[in-house]
């Protein structure tokens, strides 16, 4: 991604440069209009000139200049939609560990719990599994100092690290009565984004959590595993992109690829029509057109939602679950430069291949069911949708907003999945399949954690 983006970056880089070169002979052809808005955006420089001077000068504490263009920057960002922004280097940095999916660390999966680190799980074949971490093990100090005090996002940073370098972890485990001091030398990671299992002896359940760099990979690997595991008995696919926040456009096409034939995947239109781009599948269905089940809800957005949208437009899957999130736009990562960060800015509009726009409406499922949620998780607050954002770009007609997007921790109490399998397995079809009553009761379990 970032290889196409700096090409982009270089092109529009030239086309600007030559633009300047062509239209400064041409200004004194300018209308008298176009001189007057060319005058008022120059007086408006001015002054914020004026006031980025004053605040130096008259601040009742000395400012960083350096934090002033920053906060400048991003409010002009932030100003335009929800999903623009800025980021300085350490964001940018992060950013691109992200969206890679591979970085030097331990390979553990951890959450934060009353102000420690606790491990949700280690990742197979990494320094972590080999040295025997397991899940709810606690970590309490990273080379002797205390993880108390630190956000999850610092404790992290602390044990990411260059590939070869050792780190010291004081653990904490049930059942032990002293503290365990294990120390580990980082090797490279690669964040699971694909995981998978067999579900009901014939069924392939993959569960993408998020579209890195090394999804397209990881899907494969386990379509392979799965179709060799269950052989010929299996009946069919559930993907499960519920909570699944997107990321890179291009792996999304990608997974789509996976299960089409042909026909168009997503347009994406920006500004000008000349920067219309259509991307098409090609021949070749990784699961050899065995039927698919994709499960969404409230959290499914992005990236998620155009697969699920090719997928449900050609009719090459049944959707089940709950409204999307409808964020049906697409965000450019523009470098400034070494250690100036980078622009995160909404560049274009994407639609599905029929032509519609999810943006603040969401992929509306084939067949919805609503989760049944615990009493004590119905208070909290659940992602609103794309339409209750501040800013957001808006769609022609009725805007949706608010979708559930609890997902039960035990596979048992999951009524889409059940659902998914019972169609599958014919016991019911997408025709007949009537959705669960009910409110649309909005809660969700997901705390947060990272991998390091």
């Amino acid at each position: 991604m970032m290889r196409k983006t700096s090409v982009i970056l270089l092109s529009a880089a030239t086309g600007a440069a030559l633009m300047l070169f062509v239209t400064q002979p041409r200004a004194v052809f300018m209308g008298s209009s176009a001189r007057a808005a060319t005058a008022d955006t120059y007086r408006q420089l001015n002054l914020f000139g004026d006031v980025f001077e004053r605040v130096r000068s008259d601040y009742v504490e000395k400012p960083d200049d350096t934090k002033l263009i920053e906060s400048a920057i991003s409010g002009m960002l932030t100003g335009l939609d929800p999903h623009s922004s800025y980021m300085d280097a350490k964001s940018f940095r992060d950013m691109q560990v992200q969206t890679r999916g591979e970085f030097g660390g331990l390979g553990i999966e951890v959450t934060m719990e009353d102000g420690l680190i606790k491990v949700v799980s280690p990742i197979d074949d990494t320094p972590a599994s080999r040295a025997g971490i397991m899940a709810n093990d606690i970590i309490t100090n990273l080379d002797d100092e205390a993880v108390q005090g630190l956000t999850l996002n610092q404790a992290v940073e602390k044990m990411r690290g260059p590939v070869n370098t050792k780190i010291k972890l004081k653990i904490i485990r049930k059942g032990q009565d002293n503290p365990l001091d294990v120390t580990l030398v980082r090797d490279n990671i690669r964040v699971r984004s694909v995981r998978a299992r067999v579900e009901q002896d014939d069924i392939a359940y993959i569960r993408i959590t998020t579209f890195n760099e090394q999804t397209t990979e990881g899907l494969k690997r386990e379509v392979a595993n799965l179709s060799n595991q269950i052989g010929d008995k299996l009946k069919g696919y559930i993907i499960d992109l519920r909570n699944n926040p997107g990321g890179l456009l291009e792996e999304a096409v990608t997974v789509s690829d996976s299960f089409l034939e042909k026909g168009e995947i997503v347009s994406t239109r920006g500004r000008n029509a000349e920067e219309t781009q259509r991307r098409t599948a090609h021949a070749g269905d990784l699961t050899k057109s065995k039927p698919v089940i994709v499960l969404v809800n409230g959290g499914s957005a992005s990236a998620s939602e155009i697969v699920a949208g090719a997928l449900q437009d050609h009719k090459r899957a049944t959707i089940v679950g709950t409204r999307s999130f409808g964020k049906g736009s697409v965000q450019t990562i523009i470098p400034l430069g070494s250690g100036n960060g980078a622009l995160r800015l909404t560049t274009a509009r994407y639609y599905t291949p029929s032509g519609k726009s999810i943006q603040a409406k969401g992929i509306v499922p084939d067949i919805e069911v609503l989760q049944d949620v615990p009493d004590e998780l119905k208070a909290r607050t659940d992602t609103k949708g794309e339409a209750s954002l501040r800013g957001h770009l808006k769609n022609d007609g009725d805007e949706k907003t608010g979708s559930q997007s609890y997902v039960p921790p035990d596979a048992k109490d999951d009524k889409a999945l059940k659902l998914a399998g019972d169609l599958l397995h014919g016991i019911k079809n997408s025709a007949s399949a009537a959705p669960a009553p009910g409110g649309d009761n909005k809660a969700t379990t997901d705390k947060p954690k990272a991998a390091n």
